[in-house]
């Protein structure tokens, strides 16, 4: 008797469990303590064995997300202990974690406690490849704005934004900082995509971003960390989180104190 193999179209079609799972922890369906749906149920649901279910299970929990307890199933741990800046978890985290208020805010805590100085970096160690680099970007927001489907050449607003940001990170020339824009890029994008579709004052924003650009362009440290916290200013006001920016730490080099927004 031959074995039965399964073509490339119904592998293809098959659903992808533990994006699913992953989709509906990030966006509050399955908060943490609370129980995902048990092997059996989930087997049932995507007609699927249940090996396939336990591999899916297991994917989450070595994402960190859920925790397998024998005799009662897989419950979602708290969100420290989800590992995301694992690169699957952070582009789960980037298309799915739009609805998870917690996650937003976490975010941008981070971004407020890290972009400052990073500006800061890359104003006294930008290359004139490096300003090129975030003057393309820059521009190609303000063009993109300019077309009734916000892209530029194919290229989306949101994206030239992420760009914008990414070449920050790279101009200080410093390996783990340009390492960690990579590592973030997807969290990044999942504010920046929120902020510019929810975003009153667009012009102000990309008025920001000029004020930004330009601080580093000269060398001017100090206006360029302020100049990204004016950024974060108004990330914050387009995403609900007015005000937030100026409560939260940043990283500070010894001896200066917080600037403010410029």
């Amino acid at each position: 008797m031959s074995r039965a193999t399964s073509s490339p179209n119904s592998r293809a079609s098959r659903p992808d469990i533990a994006e699913q799972l992953a989709e509906a922890i990030f966006s509050g369906a399955y908060a943490p303590g609370e129980f995902v749906p048990k092997e059996l149920d989930l087997c049932e649901q995507y007609g699927v064995s249940r090996s396939t279910v336990r591999s899916a299970l297991q994917t989450l929990v070595a994402a960190g997300m859920v925790k397998r307890i024998s005799g009662q199933g897989s419950r979602v741990r708290e969100l420290a202990e989800w590992h995301l800046l694992d690169p699957r978890v952070s582009d789960w985290m980037a298309r799915f974690a739009q609805p998870n208020p917690r996650i937003r805010r976490e975010i941008f805590a981070f971004r407020v406690a890290v972009e400052p100085f990073v500006a800061r970096l890359a104003a006294e160690n930008a290359t004139a490849a490096d300003l090129m680099e975030i003057e393309t970007a820059y521009h190609g927001m303000i063009h993109a704005l300019d077309n009734p489907d916000h892209q530029y050449q194919g290229i989306s607003h949101d994206d030239h934004d992420v760009a914008f940001h990414e070449a920050i990170f790279a101009a200080t020339h410093n390996l783990l900082w340009s390492q960690i824009s990579h590592v973030l890029k997807p969290a990044i994008a999942l504010l920046v995509e929120t902020s510019n579709h929810s975003a009153d004052e667009l012009n102000d924003s990309m008025e920001r971003h000029r004020l930004l650009m330009e601080a580093i362009r000269l060398r001017q440290p100090e206006k360029a960390e302020a100049a990204a916290l004016s950024v974060l200013d108004r990330t914050g006001l387009d995403l609900g989180l007015e005000g937030l920016s100026s409560r939260l730490p940043t990283l500070r080099l010894p001896g200066v104190g917080r600037l403010e927004p410029s």
